[in-house]
C-alpha cells in the first residue's frame, strides 16, 4: 500500500473517532447539565430501599381472656419493579419457582396486581402472604435470576378457634381503591383491612401504626446495610363480652342439630342464634351457620371457598345458602308463635283481657273471617294455658281485643322492628308492619299493576281501530274502549281502597307472628331479655374494654339503656308467668327443661313460621324459631334462635336453647360430655284453610301442639303447624 494512501486512511479514521469523543462528550455534557438531578434520583433508589414494617394488630379476646384472634410472623413474598418496568425474564422465572407451591398464581395473576397498583408502582407489590419455609429457600437459592424479588417477615392474622364466633369476629382483607381514597394515606395498597364483624367495627383501635426500615442494597436487591429504621406502633387489644365456653357450646349446638335434621330435610342447612345478658344487654355468644373462617380470607380466596361464601345463580338455593351473611344480625325473618307474647302484653295493657280468664273457647277455627285453624281444639284458654299450647284462636281473639296499633305500640316498645344499636357493622332493620307502611308499599303496587293494565287496554284497541274498516266498526270499538276504561277504573277505585287499608285479617295474621312481621334474631333476643329483666331496653354491645400493649385500660364500656318500656310492670310480670306455662307440663317445650332443679325455671316461646319462599312446600317447610330466659325468679340469661326448614322450635332451635342453658348453669358439661342429638321431627297432619270472604295479600297460621313421650315417659309438647290464608 502506498504511503500517502495509508496517510489518507488514517486521516479519515482518526476523523470518525474524534467525531465519536465529540458525541460522546456532548452527550455527558448534556447529562451533566440536563438530566443530572433525574439519573442521581435512579442510582439512589436502586440503591436505597424504603421497606414497610407491618404494625401487629391488636389482638382480640374472650371476656375471660382466652384468645380469638392474635398475630404470628410470616414470610411474604413482594415484587418491587426497576423503573417501573415488568423484567419479563424475572416475572417467568417467579411463576416457574411459584407453580408447585400456587399454581393459581400465573403471569396474569401477579400482571393484575400490577395494573391495581400502577399509580403506586414506588411501593413493593405484595403477591403472596404466609408462603412455606421450603418456598423461601427456593426463591433464596436463585436469588440471582430473581432481581426485585423480596421476602420480608411480618406479623399477620390468625384465628386459633378457626371457625368459632367466626362471623362474628369477621375478617380482614387486602384494601380496595375506594377504601383507600376514604383513609388519607393512613394505609398502603398492600394493607390488610378489617372487611366485617369486630375487625370492621374496631379497625381504628386494632390497626396500629406501620413503621419502615431504609435499606442499601446492591444491584441484584440484596440488602447491604440498614440506614434508618421508624419502628411500628401495634394496635390495642380489645376484650369482649364473649363467655368463650357459651360460644363453644352454641356453635357446636346448631351446628350438631342442622346436620342431624338434614337427615330428614336436607334443606335444614342455616341456623343463627344469640345469648343475651338480660341485665346489661351483653352479647354472651352468637352464631351463624354457614359457618365462617376468618382465615380463609387473608390471601387470594379460592373459587371453591369464594362459591361457598357467594353462590352463583339466580335466586337463593336453601342447598347452597352463603356463608357469607352474619345470619344473627342481617338476615330477618317472620317469628311464628314467639311473637305471642307482644299480643298478649297488648290486650293486657287495653284492659280487655283477664288472664285468669276462660272466656276464650278453641273448637278448631276462629270464628270471624277469614277463619284461620288452630292445630287442635282446645277448649276453653286463658292467658297461661293459651300460650303453654301456643292457641291461635286465643292469641288472634286477643289481637282484635288489642288493636293493631296497641299491638304495634308494644311491639315497637320492645325494639322490634327497628335496629338494635348493636356494635357491629350491617346491621338489618327488619320490619314492623303498620297501617301506614301497608298503604305506602301496596299502593306503589297497585298502581304499577293497573299503569299495565292502562296501556295494554289502549295498545289493544288502538291494533283493533285501525284495524277496523268502517267508521261504524270504528265507533262502536270506541264505545267498547270507554266502557273497559271505566270498568277498569272502578275495578281500581276498590283494590286501591282494599289493598292499602288495613284489614281485620292482617290483625288476626299479625297476633300470631305471621303477615309481614320481619325481625332478626338479635331483635328476638332482645325482646326477650326486655321481657325477662322487667322493661328494661338495653342496647346489645360486644366489646368490653381496650386495653394498650403494655397492659393498660383505656376504655371500658358501660351498659347502655335505651329506655324503659311504657308497658306495666304487672303486664310483663302476667307474661313472663304465661312463658313459664310453656316450659311446665302440658307446655310445648316441657320436654326440654323437665330435668332443670326448681331453683332454675325457665320462661320460653316456641314457634314455626312459614318460609315465605317461593318453591317451598308448605305443608312441611317451616322455620323453627324459639326464645327463653332462665332463672325465672331471678332472669340472667335470654336466648333467641331460629332454624332455617326446622319442624318446630321446640324440635331445632330449642334444642340449642336446651344445651346452651345446661351450660351456663352448670347441669351438663358440653365440652367434657359426649354429645346425643334427640331431634323431634313427628308434626301432626296439616290443617286446611278454609278460603277468605275476601282477598288477602298476606300469610297467617301459626304453630304447635302434639303430645308424645320420650323413653322415660316424660310428656312431649312440640309446637306445630303453620296455615296459609289464600
Amino acid at each position: 500500500m502506498k504511503t500517502d494512501e495509508l496517510n489518507q486512511k488514517l486521516k479519515i479514521f482518526s476523523y470518525i473517532v474524534l467525531t465519536l469523543m465529540v458525541a460522546l462528550c456532548l452527550r455527558l455534557m448534556v447529562i451533566q447539565l440536563f438530566d443530572n438531578e433525574r439519573y442521581q434520583a435512579q442510582a439512589k433508589e436502586n440503591r436505597i430501599r424504603l421497606v414497610s414494617i407491618k404494625a401487629p394488630r391488636g389482638e382480640i379476646y374472650a371476656n375471660s381472656g382466652e384468645t380469638l384472634a392474635a398475630n404470628e410472623l410470616v414470610y411474604t413474598l413482594n415484587l418491587s419493579l426497576v423503573d417501573n418496568q415488568i423484567d419479563e425474564a424475572v416475572l417467568n422465572r417467579l411463576v416457574e419457582a411459584l407453580r408447585d407451591y400456587y399454581p393459581d398464581i400465573t403471569r396474569d395473576v401477579i400482571e393484575e396486581k400490577i395494573e391495581g397498583q400502577k399509580y403506586r408502582l414506588f411501593e413493593p407489590i405484595t403477591l403472596i402472604r404466609d408462603i412455606p419455609w421450603e418456598l423461601v429457600v427456593k426463591l433464596e437459592e436463585n436469588r440471582q435470576d430473581l432481581v426485585g424479588v423480596n421476602i420480608t417477615v411480618e406479623p399477620l392474622r390468625y384465628y386459633p378457634g378457626g371457625e368459632l364466633a367466626g362471623h362474628l369476629l369477621g375478617y380482614i382483607h387486602s384494601i380496595n381503591q375506594e377504601e383507600m381514597a376514604q383513609t388519607e394515606g393512613t394505609y398502603s395498597i398492600n394493607s390488610l383491612i378489617g372487611k366485617s364483624g369486630i375487625e370492621k367495627q374496631y379497625e381504628s383501635i386494632l390497626r396500629g401504626k406501620d413503621g419502615a426500615r431504609r435499606m442499601e442494597v446492591d444491584a441484584s436487591g440484596r440488602p447491604v446495610k440498614e440506614l434508618v429504621t421508624l419502628e411500628p406502633e401495634p394496635g390495642n387489644n380489645i376484650y369482649l363480652s364473649i363467655d368463650y365456653k357459651l360460644q363453644q357450646v352454641l356453635d357446636q349446638s346448631m351446628q350438631r342439630t342442622l346436620e342431624e335434621l338434614q337427615k330428614s330435610n336436607p334443606k335444614a342447612k342455616v341456623g343463627s342464634a344469640v345469648v343475651l345478658n338480660v341485665r346489661t344487654g351483653e352479647v354472651l355468644a352468637m352464631t351463624s351457620i354457614p359457618a365462617l373462617n376468618p382465615d380463609d380470607w387473608k390471601g387470594n380466596i379460592s373459587t371453591e371457598k369464594a362459591a361457598y361464601y357467594f353462590p352463583q345463580g339466580e335466586g337463593y338455593d336453601p342447598m347452597n345458602p352463603g356463608a357469607a351473611l352474619n345470619r344473627a344480625i342481617q338476615a330477618t325473618y317472620a317469628p311464628g308463635s314467639i311473637f305471642k307474647p307482644v299480643t298478649g302484653m297488648a290486650a293486657l295493657e287495653s284492659g280487655n283481657m283477664n288472664p285468669r280468664d276462660y272466656s276464650v273457647s278453641c273448637g278448631g277455627a276462629y270464628w270471624l273471617a277469614p277463619y284461620i285453624k288452630c292445630t287442635g281444639v282446645h277448649g276453653q284458654r286463658n292467658y297461661y294455658s293459651g300460650m303453654a299450647v301456643s292457641c291461635n284462636t286465643y292469641f288472634q281473639e286477643m289481637g282484635r281485643r288489642a288493636g293493631h296499633e296497641r299491638i304495634v305500640h308494644v311491639a315497637d316498645q320492645f325494639g322490634l322492628g327497628q335496629k338494635t344499636g348493636i356494635d357491629l357493622p350491617h346491621e338489618s332493620k327488619g320490619l314492623l308492619p303498620t297501617a301506614a307502611w301497608k298503604k305506602e308499599i301496596n299502593a306503589l303496587l297497585i298502581d304499577r299493576k293497573y299503569d299495565r293494565l292502562r296501556q295494554e287496554l289502549e295498545e289493544r284497541y288502538q291494533q283493533l281501530l285501525n284495524d277496523a274498516a268502517t267508521e261504524k266498526e270504528r265507533n262502536d270499538l270506541q264505545n267498547r274502549q270507554k266502557n273497559e276504561k271505566a270498568l277498569l277504573e272502578a275495578q281500581y277505585q276498590i283494590d286501591y281502597k282494599f289493598d292499602t287499608t288495613w284489614q281485620s285479617f292482617d290483625t288476626y295474621n299479625m297476633s300470631i307472628g305471621q303477615g309481614s312481621n320481619d325481625y332478626t334474631v338479635i331483635q328476638l333476643a332482645n325482646y326477650v331479655a326486655t321481657i325477662a329483666n322487667g322493661g328494661s331496653l338495653m342496647e346489645p354491645y360486644i366489646l368490653k374494654r381496650v386495653v394498650s400493649p403494655e397492659g393498660k385500660t383505656i376504655k371500658e364500656v358501660k351498659p347502655t339503656l335505651r329506655h324503659r318500656v311504657d308497658v306495666s310492670p304487672s303486664t310483663i310480670a302476667e307474661t313472663k308467668r304465661a312463658m313459664l306455662a310453656v316450659t311446665e307440663p302440658g307446655g310445648t317445650a316441657h320436654f326440654l327443661f323437665y330435668h332443670f332443679p326448681p331453683e332454675i325455671q325457665v320462661g320460653a316461646k316456641t314457634g314455626t313460621a312459614e318460609t315465605g319462599r317461593r318453591g317451598d312446600d308448605s305443608k312441611k317447610d317451616f322455620f323453627g324459631t324459639f326464645v327463653a330466659f332462665a332463672p325465672f325468679d331471678n332472669p340472667e340469661i335470654a336466648f333467641a334462635g331460629i332454624v332455617e326448614y326446622g319442624p318446630s322450635g321446640s324440635g331445632s332451635a330449642g334444642l340449642v336453647c336446651r344445651d346452651i342453658l345446661e351450660q351456663y348453669f352448670g347441669i351438663k358439661d358440653h365440652l367434657a360430655e359426649p354429645e346425643t342429638t334427640d331431634i323431634q321431627t313427628n308434626r301432626p297432619e296439616t290443617i286446611t284453610m278454609n278460603e277468605p270472604e275476601v282477598p288477602s295479600i298476606t300469610d297467617a297460621g301459626n304453630d304447635e301442639e302434639v303430645s308424645e313421650f320420650d323413653e322415660e315417659g316424660h310428656e312431649e309438647m312440640k309446637d306445630d303447624e303453620v296455615t296459609t290464608v289464600p
